[in-house]
């Protein structure tokens, strides 16, 4: 059987592709494909969209070619013999998970992500999360990021997901786009996944 689908999840020596012949199948990479000289530590990354095929009688699927991307996430890849690796690909939107405390996220951060965004033309929205610990000093530091980054054309979103609050808005963000969820350990990722409204859809949230 051959097919094509979209990459959902990525072990590093498999993947498990969603395809409308075979539902959800794991594949490696084949041989050839993974001889190829590459530039990327990742060759096949969340959000590819490949053709594989699946042999009769067998479970495991082969990875033939990875479809154009149409932009992707990079950040610098830590093996000196590669350049870059490649985050996710195919994506709608990013949106971009920050706290003001537990845990503190620096501007720093957020700003590498705008303008890797930036770069393959990606829509972001600014996700603040948390605003139900917040204090007047929280409250005041929210409120000038908010101004900084609706200035220069970011969307921002202040919510709690403890409290549900804004939790609706962020639901119509994500309806019937491919989104890339990005934020530091601690913001709230796992939370807003299971908020989300059908978190069982690994197609729509990579």
């Amino acid at each position: 059987m051959e097919g094509e689908g979209r990459v959902i999840k990525s072990t590093g020596s498999s993947y498990l592709v969603n395809s409308p012949e075979a539902g959800l199948t794991e594949c490696v990479i084949s041989g050839k494909y993974r001889l190829e000289g590459l530039r990327s530590t990742n060759p096949v990354v969340v959000g590819d969209q490949v053709r594989f095929s699946v042999g009769e009688g067998e479970k495991l699927g082969r990875i033939n070619d990875v479809l154009p991307r149409k932009n992707y996430i990079i950040r610098k890849a830590t093996k000196l013999s590669k350049s870059h690796q490649i985050i996710a690909a195919n994506i709608d939107q990013l949106i971009l998970m920050a706290t003001v405390i537990k845990p503190a996220t620096h501007t720093e951060f957020i700003d590498r992500y705008l303008v890797t965004s930036e770069a393959y033309n990606i829509h972001t929205i600014l996700l603040f999360n948390k605003i139900d610990l917040y204090g007047d000093p929280e409250k005041r530091k929210l409120s000038e990021w908010q101004r900084i980054y609706e200035a220069i054309g970011y969307s921002c979103i202040e919510c709690s997901l403890e409290t549900k609050v804004n939790l609706d808005q962020i639901k119509s963000a994500l309806k019937e786009k491919v989104t890339l969820l990005a934020g530091n350990s601690g913001v709230g990722k796992s939370c807003l996944l299971y908020s989300s409204p059908s978190p069982r859809d690994h197609s729509r949230y990579l």
